[in-house]
Order: C-alpha cells, then structure tokens, then sequence
C-alpha cells in the first residue's frame, strides 16, 4: 500500500534523506571517482550550499544523491520523484503521463518524459536465465497495433492486414518465476534462438506451441513439449503456453486501457516496465517503488536519446 501521507512526497528534505538511504544504505561515495572514505567526503552546510551537496577530498569533485542517475540534472522536485516512482509501481496496469501530469501538477512534457526515465530504471542492469534443472520456461509471440481501419486515415497503410504492420513481442516466462520480453523484428527460428538459449537454461523444459520456429531450438534443452493451438489443444500435462499468454493479456489490457497506443520506438521501454511488474508481483508496493528507486543508479536518459528506436 502506498502511504500519500508519508512526508518524502511533499518535503525535498525528506526526499533526499529517503533517496540517500536507499542509494548510500552504508554512506555516501563519489560516483565520479568511487571513493567512500568518510574522512574523505564533506557535506556542504550553510545557506552558501545547494541542498544535498557533498565534496570529495580525493578527487576534488561536487556530487548529490541524482548524479550518475536518470534524475541527474532534473528540475523536477525530488518528492515528486518519489510520489511518481510510487504510483507508476503501484499501477498494475500501467499510469499513462496525462495522469501523472493531473497527480503530480507539472506538465505533460515533464510528465512524459518522468515516466520514460522511471521506466528505464526498471529495467535490469544484466538478465540472468531463467529455468533450470527440474523447471519449465515458455516461449510464445505476440502482435501490438491497432486494426488499420482504426487508424487515422493518414497513417494507414494498404495491404497491411491481419498481423502486418504490427509490431512483434517475444516473452520467455519461468512458471513460478520470472519473465524476459523482447521486441524482435520477425518470427523465425533465425531471430528467436539467440534470445532463447541465451536467456533460458538448457537444462529447463521449454513449453511452446508448434510453431516451426521453436522446432530445432527445442532439440538443444532437456525436454520440449508443444500444444496444438491450431487444433484447440491448449494443455496436454504439464505442456502449455498459459503462463506467457497471461503476461501478453496483461501488457494488452495495458495498452488498450491506459496507454491505448504504444510507438516501436518506445515499446522496449514499456516492455522493460511490464517485466518488472510481473517480476515484483509478490512484492508490497513501497518495496517495489524502493526497488525502483535502487534502479535509477549508473543510468541516464536525454530528451534525444529518449526518440531513439533501440531496434533502429
């Protein structure tokens, strides 16, 4: 549960003690040259010193609690941070930047633009693989776009029907673990089998449906086992794909419901967003905006990296 009344969303001083705590749990160091000897690092005091600043002897550095992280340099007041890290977290479905600009009282350019730098310290530094000796992982496809006929009369395109012109979304879930979600350019066995052997455990059981792409990959794990959708089996055992469909449901429902259009150069970041969720699902509210909070560190995001296509 989020507490609205907990001082670190409406007084900086307290933000920045809570930001601290969660960045330097064991003291503050120098992100510009790694030191933390305390002896070594002084915190400014007097009115003569911007808030939150420190300075360290070995390098003769200025630093605060944001630099080296995505808030470095930010305007944006750091309770509003917090409050913002609160509410995108604790929203299962998604928060798009129009309700946060409402919530928060800022803009909608620094709304959206806060909401692309939080989810982009949601995502992880490194993935590690999933499944293992004894577990199941699930592989599966998705499609995201709007019908054509939907669309604005200049934006659509002819001959674009059924999948066409949509953008494609590869997951890799573990049952009862984690899940990796990726924007890929095609379904083949020559763009999903890197993602796959590198992200799942050979030693996992990999759950597919019979799509030809998954046929010569499966050989390389202890065991593949395949449902045939086409002919409405869906479960055959322990062999089925609902898992991954239920993380598609749950993106979907948040683009439809929240965000109701998704760009491809975006959708990694959105992605990355939904992962975490799922990945935090047994977490409390203020554990996973702490998480997020931990995630903002070593990352940075500009007006103009943020238009950047990472599949470009």
């Amino acid at each position: 549960m989020c507490d609205l009344h907990n001082p670190i969303f409406t007084d900086e001083g307290k933000a920045r003690e809570a930001l601290e705590a969660i960045r330097w749990p064991e003291g503050p160091f120098c992100p510009h040259c790694g030191n933390c000897d305390p002896e070594k690092i002084a915190r400014g005091e007097g009115k003569v010193h911007r808030a939150g600043l420190y300075y360290c002897a070995a390098c003769n550095g200025q630093f605060t609690v944001t630099v080296g992280t995505v808030m470095e340099r930010s305007k944006i007041p750091l309770s509003k941070w917090l409050l913002a890290m609160h509410l995108m977290g604790a929203s299962k479905k998604g928060m798009s930047a129009l309700q946060l600009q409402r919530m928060l009282g800022v803009t909608y350019k620094t709304a959206w633009f806060l909401c692309h730098r939080i989810r982009e310290a949601m995502a992880p530094a490194q993935r590690g693989p999933l499944g293992g000796e004894g577990k199941a992982v699930e592989a599966d496809e998705s499609y995201f776009g709007g019908k054509e006929k939907n669309k604005h009369v200049g934006k659509r395109k002819r001959g674009n029907i059924g999948v066409q012109g949509k953008q494609v979304v590869f997951a890799l879930v573990e049952r009862d673990g984690h899940s990796h979600s990726f924007h890929v350019a095609s379904v083949s066995g020559e763009t999903l089998r890197p993602l796959i052997v590198t992200h799942a455990s050979r030693k996992s059981a990999l759950m597919t449906d019979q799509g030809g792409q998954y046929v010569h990959v499966g050989k390389e794990f202890s065991r593949q086992e395949s449902v045939n959708h086409g002919a409405d089996e869906y479960v055959r055992g322990d062999a089925h794909t609902n898992t991954a469909e239920c993380r598609f449901s749950l993106m979907k429902r948040a683009v439809y419901g929240t965000h109701h259009s998704v760009s491809e150069a975006h959708l990694p970041r959105y992605l990355a967003e939904w992962d975490f969720k799922w990945n935090t699902r047994k977490v409390k509210d203020g554990e996973r905006a702490t998480l997020i909070a931990k995630g903002i560190e070593g990352k940075r995001l500009t007006y103009r990296s943020t238009n950047k296509a990472p599949n470009a």
